[in-house]
């Protein structure tokens, strides 16, 4: 018998679920990484997919259409640092770095992505002097994403002031480059526009010919996806959207189906999932 999962909350997510278990072989699952996989850190490059993660998605990958990571990060780092290069089972696990514009799978082994955009160097040497002038160096660090550039203020005395004191000059900064501002938890990040997690699992849900989608985030940058999955419901295929962290970003919490507390719980919704359907 397998396990219980939480029961969701709106009716929306109940067809979710009762949709995923009738037909999981036509299923998304579609995943955020950090917050969601892996535990929020003070310094990002020590993030690590929590333990139990891997196993969950190998358990899970081989019974449902697809698997996908969806996350800001470069595809490459989401990879390394989630473990899941080489893994059985997750044969067919595509990362989707910086928002969908980076797409790497386990048959190749590769990443594929467009050129970047020029904005994102400008920025990047810009960046240091422009926040020495505003006086907003203590605490504040910078995070190079190759194709995105983050200020992080969690590092800061006082991380929401600092956060809340760089949104609108970073915004005007970013505009004069050409680019946007995805704000999230004591984080600004600063990247091209037009590609965003709405629209990278859009397309991905709709090249699979996916009959229903499950959607995990936690942050911000995940109403984008979640306005996807409330799309695609609109259009008459049932979604499930999981909240990690519910308590952080009531934004995102207030629109879900299933709220759990973090990625612990996520990883052990994924294995529950797995066991309730028909192995491979």
């Amino acid at each position: 018998m397998g396990s219980q999962l939480p029961e969701p909350i709106t009716p929306a997510g109940r067809d979710g679920l009762a949709a995923i278990l009738e037909r999981p072989r036509e299923t998304v699952v579609a995943l955020d990484f950090d917050g969601t996989l892996a535990e929020i850190v003070p310094d990002p490059e020590q993030a690590r997919a929590h333990p139990g993660a891997v196993p969950a998605i190998a358990a899970l990958a081989p019974r449902v259409a697809s698997v996908a990571v969806l996350t800001g990060r470069p595809a490459g780092v989401a990879v390394r640092y989630g473990g899941f290069a080489g893994v059985p089972g997750l044969e067919h696990l595509v990362v989707l770095g910086h928002y969908g514009a980076e797409h790497w799978d386990a048959v190749s082994g590769t990443v594929h992505a467009p050129a970047p955009h020029p904005g994102v160097a400008a920025v990047r040497a810009e960046l240091p002097g422009f926040l020495d002038s505003l006086g907003a160096w203590e605490g504040i660090w910078i995070e190079e994403k190759g194709r995105a550039v983050a200020v992080h203020t969690r590092r800061a005395s006082d991380p929401q002031a600092a956060f809340e004191a760089l949104r609108e000059p970073v915004a005007g900064l970013a505009a004069r480059h050409g680019l946007i501002v995805e704000p999230g938890r004591l984080v600004l990040e600063l990247r091209p526009p037009g590609v965003d997690k709405g629209v990278a699992l859009l397309e991905y849900v709709r090249e699979h010919q996916a009959a229903a989608v499950l959607y995990a985030g936690d942050d911000l940058g995940d109403l984008a996806a979640y306005a996807a999955v409330e799309k695609l419901r609109s259009d008459g295929v049932p979604g499930l959207l999981l909240c990690s962290g519910s308590a952080d970003v009531p934004e995102l919490a207030e629109r879900a189906d299933v709220l759990l507390p973090g990625p612990a719980e996520v990883v052990a919704y994924l294995a529950a999932l797995a066991e309730r359907l028909p192995r491979p």
